[in-house]
């Protein structure tokens, strides 16, 4: 798969909050005052007019009171006009503003002005309001625009100078002063750096990173001035990608959004012609026939019918779900995906560096007859002579006193080393090195499922060292709450041997796990899960080895996935940090969206078909009308936006 490349200048904060419903209506433009005139000045002459009325002023008569009720019309109801016939001519005519354009120049027609100006009016502020929670649901990704460098202090010509992060090229060494935001995706020269990478990760408490590890463009620098020599272009930086996959989720549609979608356009051409019958059809059944009374019914009927809540407020609520999920630093790419999550019954999941942290670390110092400190001097001594992850682990031990040297050190194959420290021999390594060169070997080490260094000093067994994978901080906190949300079935799959495997298993309170595993026998187990129809099945892995799985999986969840290209293209969701308890807040997050939307769905129905059969009898005036189409437009809209303001922390 290609990755998609992007540039950040063409992804502008207004893009999607200029909110449109078929090519409609904008207010992303001007200023918020400016926005709003229209809608004043209709609603002051409406009043005006109201009051005018109410009091049977003389002058307010005839052409003069028409003309007063058209111009407060205009400023509200042209741009909707204009827009129906806009759709018109690209051959969409049932839309809500052709809807909304017959019904309210029809109550004109029969002499209901100051009802044609209210529908519109409301409407028209309805439409205000829908783009001011637009605006606000997209505030998470507008928080990541403004996290974009504008500018990148490059070392050149034995100076620095300030330039455009897009004139940077690999390579070449930037400076970042306290403050200021990492402009482009590094690795740090400094010795060490404090980096606020909430913009990124959703997390807040700053993060620490030494000399050589990796930093990402929009990172802000906390405590000194660093260096950073640039790994990535511009557009391909983390920031980058993550605001081109956030900016493309909208486009990937939900079931339940594109099946309204649907239902809107079938929906509203069957609603015109049920008007044009209410209108005509009881001239044939009721003996005391009123055109004119009629026709106000099928106006009310037509403004009731609008779709306008369904369309708005449901793509809104997945918005809001979306947009509430970045900013936890959970990535979705698509609605349809917020979907998925919500029926998932199955969790698979790798181990090592998805529930550990995938970095070996001493676990037990066993020593016989000898002192703990001395010991690993002679063992660290050795240990420096190799590139083994497991003798990094074992240099991180701080022992006091003088540094040990070895000499003569020589690697035997697949067992261990062998050398001389202060003209001592010393052996370290496996059981197999030491029963070949006939050296008893205590029976309790063969319990020990972890990996374990054993010693010997002139011929004699000293002791052992035992090293392990650490369990991330909320592993097991994860696991318990998976099972209080409902995942009852989680299964652990590791390509780690499998005796190391069932013990982080057991230690996890999982019951189901397989270790000793290669890339496609985890695959051939996703695959044998999803044989089954009522298994919906999600896997959570680091992005990078299981590729494959997170393909096939109903929902693939890649762990710390800000760095990881494969994790972004592959992957249907992203954990943006290594904490696996964040899958649970996305089950969490993925499910209110759904009852969100859910509400709308059911308010707009209800509310729609009782006002619709009143209207129909006679029983609702246009007033009614107002509320079953904007009112509940706005009820769903406010009930969207909640999703913004709602927390979903693991004791919820």
């Amino acid at each position: 798969m290609k990755k998609k490349k992007v540039n950040l200048r063409d992804l502008k904060p207004d893009a999607e909050a200029q909110h449109t419903h078929n090519d409609g209506h904008n207010h992303g433009n001007g200023s918020a005052f400016k926005t709003y005139v229209p809608a004043i000045i209709s609603f002051t002459m409406l009043i005006i007019g109201i009051g005018l009325d109410y009091f049977d002023v003389s002058f307010f008569k005839d052409w003069i009171r028409i003309a007063w009720y058209g111009i407060a019309y205009l400023p509200v109801g042209f741009p909707v006009v204009k827009e129906g016939w806009y759709s018109i001519k690209k051959g969409d005519v049932f839309t809500e503003f052709f809807l909304m354009s017959i019904a309210t120049i029809g109550a004109f027609i029969i002499g209901e002005y100051p009802e044609g100006v209210a529908v519109m009016l409301f409407y028209a502020v309805g439409e205000l309001f829908q783009s001011a929670a637009v605006n606000r649901a997209k505030g998470n990704i507008k928080a990541l625009l403004d996290v974009r460098p504008k500018e990148a202090s490059v070392f050149r010509n034995g100076d620095y100078n300030s330039v455009s992060p897009e004139n940077v090229n690999i390579g070449e060494k930037i400076q970042i002063r306290v403050g200021e935001k990492i402009p482009l995706d590094g690795k740090l020269l400094s010795s060490k750096a404090s980096l606020n990478t909430a913009a990124l990760t959703g997390e807040s408490k700053p993060d620490t990173i030494v000399s050589n590890e990796k930093v990402y463009a929009g990172s802000i620098n906390l405590e000194s001035v660093i260096e950073v020599e640039v790994t990535n272009k511009f557009e391909d930086s983390s920031i980058a990608r993550i605001l081109d996959l956030v900016q493309n989720a909208t486009a990937r549609k939900s079931k339940t959004e594109l099946f309204i979608r649907q239902f809107a356009r079938i929906y509203t051409p069957i609603v015109v012609f049920l008007a044009i019958g209410v209108t005509f059809l009881p001239y044939f059944f009721v003996d005391d026939y009123v055109f004119r009374d009629w026709l106000y019914r099928a106006l009310i009927f037509l403004v009731i019918s609008c779709p306008c809540a369904l369309v708005i407020s449901i793509p809104l609520g997945y918005f809001g779900g979306l947009g509430a999920a970045s900013k936890n630093g959970i990535l979705f790419k698509g609605a349809s995906f917020l979907d998925t999550m919500t029926k998932i019954n199955t969790l698979v999941m790798d181990k090592t560096g998805t529930v550990t942290k995938g970095v070996f670390k001493i676990k037990e110092i066993k020593t016989i007859g000898w002192n703990e400190t001395e010991f690993m001097q002679y063992l660290m001594a050795m240990e420096e002579q190799s590139t083994h992850p497991i003798a990094k682990a074992i240099l991180e031990y701080k022992a006091e006193g003088e540094d040990f040297e070895a000499k003569e050190v020589s690697e035997i194959a697949g067992k261990g080393l062998k050398g001389m420290v202060n003209d001592k021999t010393v052996l370290v390594g496996n059981k197999a090195l030491l029963i070949a060169n006939n050296i008893d070997v205590p029976t309790e080490t063969e319990s020990i499922v972890e990996s374990i260094v054993l010693v010997a000093i002139d011929n004699q067994f000293v002791g052992y060292v035992v090293i392990a994978d650490e369990l991330k901080e909320d592993a097991k906190e994860t696991i318990t709450e998976l099972h209080k949300v409902g995942i009852k079935n989680i299964i652990m799959l590791s390509g780690d041997k499998d005796s190391i495997t069932q013990q982080v298993a057991k230690e996890l309170n999982i019951a189901n796990a397989k270790g000793g595993l290669l890339p496609e026998d985890k695959l051939n187990e996703v695959e044998i899960l999803k044989s089954n129809p009522e298994n919906k099945v999600a896997f959570i892995g680091d992005g990078i080895n299981d590729a494959p799985v997170l393909a096939v999986s109903n929902v693939g969840i890649a762990m710390g996935g800000l760095g990881s290209d494969v994790a972004i293209e592959t992957a249907d969701v992203i954990i943006q940090t290594d904490q696996p308890s964040k899958v649970v807040r996305a089950i969490k997050i993925s499910r209110s969206t759904r009852k969100i939307v859910w509400q709308n769905i059911i308010l707009a129905f209800g509310v729609k078909v009782i006002v619709l059969i009143l209207g129909a009898g006679g029983l609702a005036s246009m007033w009614e009308a107002v509320f079953a189409d904007v009112g509940v437009a706005l009820l769903a809209i406010l009930n969207a936006v909640r999703l913004q303001r709602m927390s979903w922390d693991l004791a919820d």
